[in-house]
């Protein structure tokens, strides 16, 4: 039986995986008692005994986290930004190319990628590895979240029950353009430069939807809603966890997949002015779902085993 041991169970994402993984008879849960969580010791102890670690910590304590497992035989998933664009740790993303889903299955170390970043990864990288579009196109993102992205600090300021009005309203945020999800961002699909970013955080629990404007010029092959409609379906085929929709609703709601582990594409617009959307659980495909994914090609079974389809 695979021992696992979840590094930061208590927060919002390792609360998430703890529930995916509860109940399932090919894994064992190594448990640490609230008093010990963060005693070094205690830790590395569970450490020394897993096959599997998640770390779902900050990022500074996700680096020392990985220190401590150096020698030790268990492979490590992070759920933090800390390891997303460093060398020896595989993106977790298996769908965006062979490379990738083949470098999760040997990985060590696989860095999960983060929710925004996602979106962003299922509708650019293909474009890019297709070229279709130019890795110096000036691109943009706007991306809708639920208040559960932000971790126990912000669920609790959007659940009290006397918060001010501001809550009451979409909030965009990251105005300063150095959002902690640019780097990735930029790195895995080998643009010349980050987009411009704009995430904006609502007054629901979970689910989003991350978008990409294009124009039709600037691309390097001219493209319409339906050509590119079926690229990506082609590009997906076979992906149990994408789904690439023929049509886009009138209103897309950005928590339609809240509680699932999906991910579903939308390409609508017209030729001159294109608009493409990833929609899914922040806490699913964009977290934890991810990272129970990338364990199950680890461990060399069905990778959706255990996920909310």
């Amino acid at each position: 039986m695979v021992k696992i041991y979840i590094d930061g169970s208590s927060g919002t994402t390792g609360l998430r995986i703890r529930e995916r993984l509860e109940g399932r008879e090919d894994l064992s849960l190594l448990d640490i008692p609230e008093e010990l969580r963060k005693d070094e010791t205690e830790r590395a102890r569970r450490m020394e005994e897993a096959d599997i670690v998640f770390l779902c910590l900050p990022d500074a304590a996700a680096v020392r986290a990985a220190e401590m497992l150096e020698g030790m035989k268990a492979r490590v998933l992070d759920t933090s930004t800390a390891h997303r664009t460093a060398e020896g740790w595989a993106y977790g993303f298996p769908e965006l190319s062979a490379r990738h889903r083949r470098e999760i299955k040997e990985a060590k170390q696989v860095a999960v990628p983060g929710c925004h970043a996602s979106g962003f990864q299922a509708l650019v990288y293909p474009l890019i590895a297709g070229g279709i579009l130019a890795p110096d196109y000036p691109l943009s993102c706007f991306s809708v979240t639920g208040y559960s992205g932000g971790g126990k600090k912000m669920i609790a300021e959007y659940e009290e029950p006397g918060r001010t009005a501001e809550y009451d309203s979409p909030r965009q945020y990251g105005m300063g353009q150095q959002h902690k999800h640019l780097k990735e961002m930029q790195a895995a699909p080998g643009l010349a430069f980050p987009p411009l970013f704009s995430p904006i955080v609502a007054d629901y629990y979970s689910g989003m939807a991350v978008s990409v404007p294009l124009y039709g010029h600037l691309l390097k092959e001219p493209q319409t809603v339906a050509s590119l409609t079926e690229y990506f379906q082609e590009y997906y085929r076979g992906q149990p966890l994408i789904r690439v929709r023929e049509e886009t609703p009138a209103y897309l709601a950005a928590n339609a997949l809240s509680g699932k582990d999906t991910m579903e594409i939308f390409v609508s617009g017209s030729a001159d002015r294109l608009l493409l959307t990833a929609r899914f659980d922040n806490l699913g495909k964009g977290a934890s779902g991810a990272a129970i994914q990338c364990m199950n090609l680890m461990l060399g079974i069905d990778e959706t085993t255990g996920l909310e389809m």
